[in-house]
């Protein structure tokens, strides 16, 4: 295990370094480039003012050297300075990690949940009425625009019920709350926007896991158990349920590495201080510098939880070995 290990994380740092080069390159390639969002072509601005601004983000030197200067800094934790705002883009993505795991752990969670209970309970009544509503169900939740159904529950439960808060982390002024207090505003601005970005997760994981189980119910060793006189609910939910969980694991990993990205259009929709919206605006600017570290992170997630998937691999199935 521990070999293996050792292998799987080299690779990992290999594929960043090469994933590094290529972002690196693209966003340079972009017609303008950097250039063009420090006024290159700004009439307002003199030469010198223009070469003092290229000198001072490293834009004066080629290319590669540009790189490894970047490199050099970026292993010391110092990925530039944001064109945007002026502050360091580590700042930036510190700052916004925070609310983006909130919104991601709390909505995979929940999908998580939700998607374990219909997709066994479609596959164990197979064909019946509530397997036909189920799959109904979860076909809507994956045609349905995310946009869509966000401002539907805004309007809802926002506006025309006054339930929830509709945009916003917390409230506006939380001074004079106590900590329960604090804590509740903050459940209630996450209800919302995770329930929205939850909506796909459940509906795609649902309908992966009944397909899973339906193939994992024909195998001989779930006959053996049933002709040993075990429960349906022990048969489903201690042999089959462990086993159907196996090629879950990949999909939820996946989507877990997505964790960069938070949910772009949630969060714009719900004013959600992510790194959704934080890429928007760097997309938008353009943030060059910005858009490199969101890059390599949203890399670096979805190669740390696909690592994560494969060591879960042999916690669920105790048969799987590493070498």
């Amino acid at each position: 295990m521990r070999r293996y290990l050792i292998r799987r994380v080299v690779q990992a740092v290999f594929m960043l370094f090469v994933m590094s080069i290529v972002f690196f390159t693209l966003l340079h390639l972009i017609p303008g480039g950097p250039d063009a969002v420090i006024g290159a072509n700004n009439p307002h601005i003199t030469p010198i003012q223009r070469a003092a601004i290229r000198h001072r983000f490293g834009l004066d030197q080629p290319v590669p050297i540009q790189y490894l200067s970047w490199l050099g800094n970026a292993l010391h934790g110092d990925f530039g300075i944001s064109f945007s705002n002026s502050l360091p883009v580590a700042q930036e993505l510190a700052a916004r990690i925070p609310a983006t795991l909130e919104l991601f752990l709390t909505a995979l969670g929940f999908a998580l949940i939700m998607a374990i209970l219909l997709g066994v309970t479609a596959a164990v009544k197979q064909y019946s009425i509530t397997d036909y509503l189920i799959t109904v169900l979860s076909y809507i939740g994956i045609s349905m625009p995310v946009f869509w159904f966000a401002l539907l529950l805004q309007e809802l439960f926002g506006v025309q019920l006054g339930l929830l808060p509709v945009f916003g982390r917390t409230a506006a002024d939380t001074t004079s709350f106590t900590n329960l207090e604090i804590f509740e505003d903050y459940v209630v601005h996450l209800i919302l926007p995770a329930i929205v970005l939850s909506l796909l997760f459940i509906a795609t994981w649902s309908r992966f896991l009944r397909s899973s189980m339906l193939e994992v119910i024909k195998q001989d060793y779930i006959r053996t158990a049933r002709m040993k006189g075990l429960g349906a609910r022990q048969v489903f939910f201690r042999h089959a349920l462990r086993n159907a969980l196996i090629p879950l694991v990949t999909v939820v990993a996946i989507s877990f590495g997505g964790i960069a990205g938070g949910a772009i259009i949630t969060e714009t929709i719900f004013a959600w201080p992510g790194l959704g919206r934080l890429f928007l605006v760097a997309v938008n600017f353009p943030d060059y510098p910005t858009l490199l570290a969101y890059l390599l992170f949203g890399a670096a997630s979805v190669i740390f939880f696909n690592l994560v998937a494969d060591i879960l691999y042999g916690v669920i199935d105790p048969r799987i070995r590493y070498s």
